[in-house]
């Protein structure tokens, strides 16, 4: 059996802690070895209680050889140089949604782990979440038959709580309203399961709130290889997670009864051709986890990372399409 990968989590905001949390159900495939807050005094006592050492800066991370990994919870905009610099150091690296802004952000950060043989994981833990799982099997396989369409909306309220000069509401961080938060899970999925995008038209608004970046954003999405996605977010109503595909055999409708920060199980209705529409329940899952501990055997060569280089910058790329499209209201080419 091989050791844990050691890991220094970067960020210990409120995604940094989550991750803490989950991860003390992996103890055999990950060890916290570090923890690098610049906000030292918000999680000192946290850090000391659990044994892991902390710091205010990156490169105590990056210089410590109990370190084979960083995980980047950290501001989108700061994800391009702490991949190279993490790089440089010969780490592994997980980082958080998304890993970049541009898809020239996303080929550069793909092409140095490539070219140093280090794995790249993303935080796009939706796969994780076994109907999720289960329906990507279940596609890749044949069974739905030609895709058509993808339906999802991803939301909560959670941001309007935040101080409005948190980094999550800025226009130059986090554009186009709840897309980097939550929109670009149902992206991921949407390229993964119907390729590469070619164009989208998105409207961000902000209809019931100060977020300065606006709370309510939809995006409608033609795919290269024909078929379209419907991807839609909001930062000011309540929670809810829908992610639904449409295929000539058959179509699923996926619904989280919560958040995945504290997973409550799921609710899938589906039907297949000839067949009825039929409803079941699947029991709480920690899909945040099980990306993590995917990761850490990616490192240790006992398993593939499933979030392929092409799924990242295909992703990237629609994203940025995403964002030109909110400021022009115009059908933007995905580049």
């Amino acid at each position: 059996m091989s050791e844990p990968v050691g890991i220094a989590l970067i960020g210990m905001g409120w995604w940094g802690k989550k991750m803490l949390a989950v991860l003390a159900a992996a103890p055999g495939d990950i060890r916290v070895a570090r923890a690098v807050e610049p906000n030292v005094g918000s999680v000192r006592d946290l850090c000391a209680e659990k044994g892991i050492p902390l710091s205010a800066e990156y490169a105590d991370a990056l210089n410590d050889p109990a370190v084979e990994a960083v995980v980047l919870a950290t501001p989108h905009s700061m994800h391009e140089a702490q991949i190279a610099a993490a790089v440089a150091a010969g780490k592994h690296v997980f980082c958080e949604k998304p890993l970049a802004l541009t898809k020239a952000g996303a080929e550069k950060a793909v092409g140095l782990c490539r070219d140093a043989g280090l794995v790249l994981g993303m935080g796009h833990e939706r796969r994780w979440e076994p109907p999720i799982a289960d329906m990507l099997a279940k596609a890749d396989a044949g069974v739905l038959g030609r895709l058509h369409q993808i339906e999802a909306n991803f939301s909560h309220d959670k941001f309007l709580a935040l101080d409005r000069d948190n980094w999550r509401l800025k226009a130059d961080q986090a554009p186009a309203g709840g897309m980097t938060a939550t929109g670009i899970h149902l992206l991921d999925l949407s390229v993964r399961l119907m390729g590469a995008a070619e164009s989208v038209l998105c409207i961000c608004e902000q209809l019931s709130s100060d977020l300065p970046n606006g709370d309510t954003v939809a995006a409608f999405v033609k795919f290269r290889g024909g078929g379209t996605s419907y991807v839609s977010a909001s930062l000011a109503n309540p929670f809810i997670s829908r992610f639904a595909v449409y295929g000539s055999k058959g179509w699923i409708d996926i619904r989280d009864k919560a958040h995945v920060e504290s997973p409550d199980g799921l609710i899938v209705t589906s039907a297949m051709q000839g067949g009825p529409i039929t409803t079941v329940e699947i029991p709480p899952a920690e899909p945040v986890k099980d990306n993590l501990v995917c990761f850490a055997r990616a490192v240790r060569g006992t398993e593939s990372y499933p979030i392929t280089a092409a799924h990242l910058v295909d992703n990237i790329a629609l994203l940025e399409a995403v964002f030109a499209s909110a400021l022009s209201g115009k059908i933007e080419a995905v580049a």
